[in-house]
Order: structure tokens, then sequence, then C-alpha cells
């Protein structure tokens, strides 16, 4: 059986723009661009889970196009574009219309990789488009913003009622399908807590639907187990047990910073309350460009370590 047929964010992803989650005037604006036959460069921006490679690869579907995918923190090297995109911009389309290249995670792109991808998109303008998603779209150089039209993918508060009940639906719809009893209670809870990253939430699923069933035991992860051990490590200044958690943790990242942000006030000290809230900002911000992300966690537990002072 093929990976794409054993994992459900792939087995379920929406094949159309009509089926993605998302707010209905993204939709609308989408749906008249494959219409008008026009699709520009696009760059999709926006935090991870909420659509951005499923609405490029249903805009390509939809239009009668082929595409190729690049996952660029992964296979990020000039020769990738220099081979892998000419032979794809340059070959024959079997479908016979317009060509696409999806870079997924295109902020992972180096400065120096990504004027070589400028070039690319005006040898083969022609027959060949190209859709860049990210999380950051500053660290997309200028030059790449001129060739394309940036849209960013965001949930206001007025839309969120109705994408967290759509979240809920399409949730509930996939376990359904694949006959695992779950609790809706537990399905709100863990919609509330991922929001808006459903590809999170079905990969957490996932993994926990080998009980047959889905309860509470989902929601507590991180929360009661590792942050309590994270935490010891951090009031001891055990630099090998930080440097082991790290190395061993498959928890988010990002959700240790903001969890030890939620409970900040329970264990420290009221002065080391604020300086703790820098040193998330600041170790978050460095995680966006950070090679090794181990390296930047494993930094920012040492330097909580030896700057915080916990309560007695």
């Amino acid at each position: 059986m093929e990976v794409e047929n054993i994992l459900w964010v792939e087995k379920y992803r929406p094949k159309t723009i009509e089926d993605t989650i998302l707010p209905e005037r993204y939709k609308t604006a989408f749906i008249e661009m494959v219409e008008s036959g026009k699709i520009p460069n696009l760059i999709f921006a926006g935090p991870p889970g909420v659509g951005k490679t499923t609405t490029a690869i249903a805009i390509v579907e939809q239009t009668g196009g082929s595409y190729m995918k690049i996952d660029s923190s992964l296979d990020a090297s000039k020769d990738t574009l220099r081979n892998e995109i000419k032979e794809f911009a340059t070959s024959v389309s079997m479908k016979g219309g317009r060509k696409y290249i999806i870079l997924d995670e295109a902020d992972s792109l180096s400065h120096q990789i990504q004027p070589a991808l400028r070039t690319f998109m005006e040898t083969y303008s022609k027959n060949c488009g190209f859709i860049l998603t990210c999380n950051y779209p500053h660290k997309i150089i200028q030059p790449l913003h001129s060739r394309c039209a940036l849209v960013e993918f965001k949930i206001n508060k007025a839309d969120k009622p109705q994408f967290v009940k759509d979240m809920f639906t399409r949730i509930c719809s996939i376990l359904d399908k694949e006959e695992v009893e779950y609790d809706k209670k537990v399905i709100a809870e863990l919609v509330r807590k991922h929001f808006p990253d459903i590809r999170k939430i079905i990969g957490e699923l996932q993994r926990y639907s080998t009980n047959g069933v889905i309860d509470t035991g989902i929601l507590v992860d991180f929360d009661e187990i590792s942050l309590k051990a994270v935490l010891e490590a951090i009031k001891s200044k055990d630099f090998n047990t930080m440097r082991k958690w790290v190395a061993e943790s498959d928890v988010d990242q990002h959700e240790v910073y903001a969890k030890l942000f939620e409970v900040a006030e329970q264990h420290l000290a009221p002065a080391s309350v604020a300086q703790l809230v820098v040193l998330l900002a600041e170790y978050q911000y460095k995680a966006a460009f950070a090679v090794n992300p181990d390296i930047n966690l494993t930094a920012a537990l040492v330097e909580m370590a030896v700057e915080l002072e916990f309560k007695d």
C-alpha cells in the first residue's frame, strides 16, 4: 500500500477548492482565479496546517494542469533547481495544460539559492508557473515577492466560529470513515487546543487511533508529562537532562515555548516571569532561522536555567 493511502492527512486531503477548510472570501477568490484560467505566480503565507499546500494542489488540479511538488526544507540545493525544475519545466505536459511547481516551505531556501529561483521564474514563465508556500514571508527575498502575488492565510475573529465548525465536522467525518469511536467533547477540545492546525490534529488522531477509540487520553501529552520533566531540569540546572530531553522528546518545539509561557506564573518568582517572556520571544524568533532546532531549544533551556529564579 502506498504511503499516501496510509497517512490520513494525505488520504483525506481535499481535492477541490470547494472542499478546503478556508474562509469563504478565500474560496471565492481562488475559484474566480481558476475560472479565469489566469493563475499568477503565488506566495501562500501562514501558520502550519491551515491549508496552503492543499489549496495550491487544488488550484492546479482544477485548472487541468500538472505539477511537481518540492519540499524546500528537505531538498533545497541548487542542483534541485537546476536539474529537477529545469527537466520538469522543459518537458511536455502529459495533461496538455500549464505546468506548475509547488515549492513547500520556500522560506527555508537560503538567500544564495533564492536568486536562482527568480531566474527560473523568468526563463520558464511561458509554460510553467510557481506557487511558493511559507510560514514567514519576510524570509523570501523581495525580487521573488515582486514576481508573485502574496496571499496571507489569516483567520480573523469573525471567521473563527465557522472555521472551527468546519474543522470539527471534517474530523468527525474522517473518524467515522475509519470506524474509530470518539467522544465529541474530546474532539472539540482537540480542535480548540491545536486551532487552526488541522494537519496536526489529523496526525494526532491517526497516531492515537490504534487504540480503536479517541478519548481524553489524547489530550494528556506534553501538559502533564514532558512539561514537569523539563521544568525540573531547568530548575536544577541539569544540563545533561535538558540535552537528553530535547534529543528524545517528540513534541512540537513551538508547543514547548507556548506551554512554558502558560505556566510561568505558577513556577517562577515574579521578577523572572517577564524575563521568561523575553527569552521565549527571542528563541521562538531564532527557531525560524536555526539550522538545528534542537540546539536552539537546548540553548533556550540553558539560558532559562541560568537566568530564571524559581519559587520554592
